[in-house]
């Protein structure tokens, strides 16, 4: 694996994402919308319009042959269509599994007299190895390089038939067992939806949680505005969960992990058609074709949610936004964010158009954590990119986990 291989796709692709003002959210959802979709349509066009440009001239080159267009109009499809399974990359062990989930350790031996690191990644459709990503762009190296040497992280299973009535109870159990096989206390590291999973968590079992640290998390799904919470409320205000249930009934009970991908290529189709140029650009480039695989085998190598779990966290979350209101309740308990007092690490993307910051930092004001043990930190970049980005990885984690190993040690006698 070159260095150019490890220089992250995620930082070229998803780090100049420019989202559209998400300070507050406006009054009128589907008038939001409608300016965003005219927006993006007008984005795609560009792109198809900057792209057809170059394919046109690329073929009128005078040293282009018809024999050389059709060579690299086939080597450019066969990058397009052939995706493999995107694959964990880091020494590591599988220590126990379940129908919905895996626990994989990245301790390597160490026994450390330190509180374990317990990552719950994202859960979005994809394979939750994008937290150990690439040899060296790894978000589990990272803490281990920190200092939290006992590092841990859930890995989602992809939903079966058989697992597509899991419930939110079933996600909380086995986050659970694994803070019960990393010693009954650790540090909580949440990712996107793996955020709001450990936010929960935290707030039932505040005493086994030594640290919470959340990524790109909506917490507050309703602050600011973005596509994704826009076209939940109007869905639900208009068909209830309808939509949804269509969905998951055309997923056989799950909600199919190509519908998730295609939704997110929906809302930015300019950057899907300016990487594929991109690559027709790069064709004679084996480090950026690399770079390019190894990105679209974990984005378009999707897999499903469950359905059950997909449409409690639509209805309670994205259209209730019952963290927040302190309404949500797990298994009878209401689910109360100010249980919550440990030291708390947030992460936000500038340019984030999934979750802005403003829907991670509105943590802060909803748990009983002393203002002097709150981080906020803004990484330059979208969503993506804080979770695989070299910038994110390199500059704006470390800090963030150095301080998470100083709340984890013994304290000297």
């Amino acid at each position: 694996m070159t260095a150019a291989v490890d220089s992250s796709v995620a930082d070229e692709h998803v780090a100049d994402e420019q989202a559209l003002p998400t300070e507050a959210p406006v009054p009128d959802p589907a008038a939001y919308l409608r300016g965003y979709h005219v927006t993006a349509y007008l984005r795609g066009a560009t792109e198809m319009t900057k792209g057809a440009g170059y394919v046109l001239g690329r073929a009128l080159k005078q040293t282009a042959t018809p024999g050389r267009n059709t060579s690299d109009a086939r080597r450019w499809w066969r990058h397009v269509l052939t995706r493999r399974r995107p694959q964990w990359h880091n020494e590591h062990e599988i220590v126990f599994e379940t129908p919905i989930a895996r626990l994989r350790d990245f301790s390597q031996g160490s026994t450390d007299d330190v509180v374990p690191a317990l990552v719950l990644p994202p859960q979005a459709g994809h394979d939750s190895c994008i937290v150990d990503f690439q040899p060296r762009q790894s978000q589990m190296m990272m803490i281990r390089d920190a200092g939290l040497t006992r590092a841990f992280t859930l890995d989602w299973v992809g939903a079966t038939r058989e697992t597509s009535g899991s419930t939110i109870s079933d996600y909380i159990a086995v986050v659970d067992r694994a803070v019960e096989h990393c010693g009954g206390h650790v540090n909580l590291i949440g990712d996107c939806q793996g955020g709001w999973l450990a936010t929960i968590y935290a707030a039932i079992h505040p005493d086994k949680v030594n640290t919470l640290t959340l990524a790109g998390a909506p917490i507050d799904f309703h602050a600011g505005e973005t596509p994704i919470g826009a076209s939940s409320r109007v869905m639900t205000q208009r068909f209830g969960q309808l939509p949804y249930r269509a969905m998951v009934a055309a997923g056989g009970g799950n909600m199919p992990g190509s519908f998730v991908l295609g939704g997110f290529i929906a809302i930015r189709p300019d950057a899907e058609i300016a990487k594929h140029v991109d690559l027709l650009r790069n064709l004679d480039d084996a480090d950026a074709i690399a770079r390019y695989e190894a990105f679209e085998d974990w984005f378009k190598h999707t897999q499903d949610v469950p359905g059950a779990f997909y449409l409690w966290l639509v209805e309670h979350l994205f259209a209730g936004n019952e963290l927040i209101s302190g309404e949500l309740e797990v298994d009878g308990r209401r689910v109360d964010m100010g249980a919550i007092s440990c030291p708390l690490f947030l992460l936000g993307g500038a340019t984030d158009h999934i979750t802005p910051p403003v829907q991670v930092f509105a943590a802060a004001d909803h748990v009983s954590t002393p203002a002097d043990q709150v981080t906020r930190r803004t990484a330059p970049g979208g969503h993506l990119g804080l979770f695989m980005g070299n910038q994110a990885l390199r500059h704006e984690w470390p800090p963030l986990m150095e301080a998470v190993a100083g709340h984890s040690r013994p304290t000297p006698s």
